[in-house]
């Protein structure tokens, strides 16, 4: 048994989303058996667009019943039977997350014809209601409404059900580990499943081959269909006009962060946040007091005169510093990581020699803190990042020149490499922006293993 659904709604995202007309009629694989339509008061405004869309305004659903009112009879109309729809997690989960505010669980098979007739009837240009139906002659009148939407859904259901392996394909889309309902629309099954496990960035397309999200990904695989099981407004929309997937493997996860940003900052697809520095970075730079005595402080960039060092957001600062502090024995009070205190009584930092309390001559304290600031220069050295590979038989490495990104590289382990200069022709230049630097900067801190300096790098290959 089935239920074939369609509905109109307010058309503010999936939680957002109010129902204002539901039509169902439930289908025995032959004709219908039962039907049911109503205009739904979704009690909140409809915007004007809806209206210029459906026809469906406010006042049209004054009187009609509330949503908790008809819920009894939806219940009772699909129980026992499969959810059918045209792009069916739309209507389902907008159905779901209605009844889930009432307080009313709504689960049920479901089967989604726009998955279907890709693949029982290949070959058309548009899958969508309006253009399938105007193919294959199925009349279709009061489009954007849900009784004509629904009828018209019937009858491409029942030709769909006429097709040659109907019964197979339909029993394999039900199998739930088959991921059919999960999948959006248009989007190929052969497509997802030959996406693979490893790290890289991934490109959803559109029906025209153009490029709407990028992401990044330790497992691609397992990371878009994370996006498809995300009902938030965003993931539904961008799911929903997603016909393709590629995906450019990195090996790891620090080359897949920075292929990630150069991908967005060139193709800047529609549904990826632009990658903009949240316009705050902070620096770490010293100075004398009136007493002499020399201290390491952290602001923001624009407030920190002649920074040492430019962090990307406040944790990274704050903890290089505090290791800056128990590494070079210097005081938590005079490198500003307490504020207030007559004596430095850090929670976890007790390397202070006792400066802060006269124990320690202001000669010696300065002269560590000196030794401290030679170190953080290094950190504008020319340094290389040694990383996994794409395969088995390469390295991968990134490549920093006066603490700004070059760009990254890969070289197969068989490749003999015992110059710098043998190394730096691997290496595919790329920009450094604010983005890049960050995820860089904040690689090095969290990672000082993995730094390599000058020759060392080429016995590291």
């Amino acid at each position: 048994m089935y239920t074939i659904v369609d509905i109109e709604t307010t058309g503010n995202g999936i939680k957002g989303n109010k129902i204002t007309e539901i039509s169902i009629f439930r289908f025995d694989g032959n004709r219908v058996i039962n039907e049911f339509t109503s205009l739904v008061n979704p009690e909140c405004e409809i915007p004007y667009f809806i209206t210029r869309l459906t026809g469906i305004d406010e006042d049209l659903v004054r009187d009609a019943p509330i949503l908790s009112e008809i819920a009894p009879k939806i219940l009772e109309i699909t129980k026992d039977s499969i959810f059918v729809a045209h792009s069916v997690n739309f209507d389902y989960n907008v159905i779901k997350n209605e009844f889930k505010s009432l307080g009313l669980d709504f689960s049920r098979k479901k089967l989604c014809t726009v998955r279907l007739s890709r693949k029982l009837l290949p070959g058309y240009h548009s899958y969508s209601l309006g253009k399938l139906c105007s193919a294959l002659d199925i009349p279709l009148t009061d489009r954007h409404r849900a009784r004509g939407d629904a009828r018209a859904t019937v009858l491409l259901f029942k030709k769909l059900m006429q097709q040659e392996n109907a019964a197979s394909v339909f029993k394999t889309f039900l199998n739930a580990r088959s991921q059919e309902a999960t999948l959006p629309p248009s989007l190929p099954r052969q497509v997802f499943e030959r996406l693979p496990t490893k790290p890289g960035i991934y490109y959803f397309k559109n029906t025209l081959g153009k490029i709407i999200y990028v992401g990044k990904a330790i497992n691609i695989k397992k990371r878009v269909l994370g996006h498809f099981y995300d009902k938030s407004t965003k993931e539904v929309r961008l799911c929903a006009e997603t016909a393709d997937i590629d995906f450019d493997l990195s090996g790891n996860e620090l080359v897949a962060l920075l292929k990630e940003s150069a991908a967005i900052k060139h193709h800047f697809p529609k549904y990826n946040r632009a990658q903009k520095s949240n316009g705050q970075r902070y620096g770490i730079f010293s100075y004398e007091d009136r007493n002499g005595i020399v201290h390491l402080a952290y602001n923001k960039i624009k407030m920190a005169p002649n920074p040492v060092a430019i962090f990307y957001n406040l944790t990274d600062c704050r903890l290089f510093l505090e290791t800056i502090c128990k590494n070079f024995l210097l005081c938590p009070k005079y490198c500003h990581l307490q504020e207030n205190v007559p004596s430095c009584s850090h929670y976890s930092i007790g390397t202070c020699d006792g400066v802060c309390r006269g124990t320690e001559p202001i000669p010696s304290y300065n002269a560590k803190v000196e030794k401290s600031l030679r170190h953080i220069a290094t950190r504008n050295e020319d340094v290389w990042i040694k990383e996994k590979g794409r395969t088995t038989s390469e390295d991968a490495f990134v490549r920093i020149k006066k603490g700004l990104y070059v760009g990254y590289g890969y070289v197969d382990k068989e490749t003999p490499i015992t110059t710098l200069t043998d190394l730096e022709a691997f290496v595919i230049e790329q920009k450094n922006t604010l983005e890049t630097q960050r995820i860089v900067q904040s690689f090095l801190f969290k990672n000082p293993q993995k730094i390599w300096k000058g020759q060392e790098i080429t016995d590291a290959l």
